[in-house]
């Protein structure tokens, strides 16, 4: 039994261990060609985030979804590093929209080159993207034009809000159905697509990423209250203190609403106010831990995990299921 990948994945068989190292490593080489330029300071900025690492998790998921086919498939790593490049490029945009100054343990690409840099750059790695995604046919042009559209959308709403009416819980799990879910979706999908696995499983591992990516985001959002910063790898509060809705702030605010008790009221005061002061965050931060919304996004971050190994089950069983199943399990392991 081997670890590979994000989470500390156990691959407990050999041929799988090799075949998911051996396409890891050509979407690394892959991912280091296509943000090569004749240009040397756009080869340095698009490197950035490359040579900065980063879990792979969806080329990790393209490799054991095209173990349902053809692993070795002229198709499956080139489809791995245009759904990581996509990826990659949108980092470049939200750190613009979020003005972060870190990413991945560097200095973000706005905070190196400034915002129109690093739009251009995010721009270059779309365009790396679609020269690759080209070679291999209309289908995979189609789906992936497909998941853009989502990815957009989704960021689009998330910017704009839940319109009068709506459930902000419910508009903010479609933003990430869109915003995360949709792009790890394709993973899946290009990896079992590419290695001609037959169209019920391409749609059963399509549905898994999408549920999986949700999970995925979900536990991120626990993460930045319930962990300290050498769990998680970033600074506890961070979404807090930039005022982004995350999931359990949102079932504080609907619990408030409901009920009106004093100390979810002044908890929320505190939370809409300054956060910038270390003492105000950390007070913060102490008593979303002990309030019953945290808990309520571990439930639902187990819901989405949960659904997502559900989706699994028609799959004949094998050391790749298996993987994905376990994967499942990481995803919420990250959230307890």
């Amino acid at each position: 039994m081997t670890v590979v990948g994000p989470f500390g994945l156990s691959v407990r068989d050999q041929a799988l261990e090799a075949d998911v190292q051996t396409g890891l490593a050509a979407v690394e080489a892959g991912l280091l060609d296509a943000t090569k330029s004749d240009v040397p300071f756009i080869t340095e900025a698009a490197q950035h985030l490359v040579r900065a690492g980063g879990k792979r998790f969806r080329p990790l998921l393209a490799m054991l979804a095209s173990q349902f086919g053809d692993a070795d498939a002229p198709g499956v790593v080139p489809s791995a590093v245009v759904v990581e490049l996509t990826h990659l490029a949108t980092l470049y945009h939200d750190d613009v929209m979020d003005e972060a100054d870190v990413r991945r343990g560097v200095d973000s690409a706005n905070t190196r080159w400034g915002n129109s840099v690093a739009v251009l750059t995010g721009d270059f790695l779309f365009a790396r993207a679609s020269h690759i995604l080209a070679d291999l046919g209309p289908e995979a042009v189609r789906v992936q034009a497909e998941a853009f559209e989502r990815l957009v959308t989704g960021q689009i709403l998330e910017t704009a809000g839940p319109r009068d009416g709506r459930d902000p819980v419910d508009h903010y799990l479609d933003v990430m159905r869109g915003k995360t879910g949709s792009l790890i979706a394709v993973a899946c999908r290009f990896g079992a697509m590419m290695a001609g696995a037959d169209e019920s499983a391409v749609d059963i591992l399509t549905q898994y990423g999408e549920r999986l990516g949700v999970a995925f985001q979900l536990a991120d959002d626990v993460l930045d209250i319930a962990s300290d910063s050498h769990e998680s790898g970033k600074t506890p509060g961070t979404d807090l203190r930039e005022g982004i809705p995350t999931l359990p702030v949102l079932h504080l605010r609907a619990q408030a609403a409901a009920g009106g008790k004093p100390d979810d009221l002044e908890l929320l005061e505190l939370l809409d106010g300054d956060l910038s002061d270390d003492d105000r965050l950390a007070e913060a931060l102490g008593r979303l831990r002990a309030h019953p919304a945290l808990e309520q996004a571990r439930r639902d971050t187990v819901r989405y995990a949960e659904e997502a190994r559900a989706t699994l089950k028609p799959l004949p069983e094998c050391y790749a299921k298996a993987a994905l199943e376990e994967l499942c399990d990481a995803v919420v392991h990250r959230a307890g």
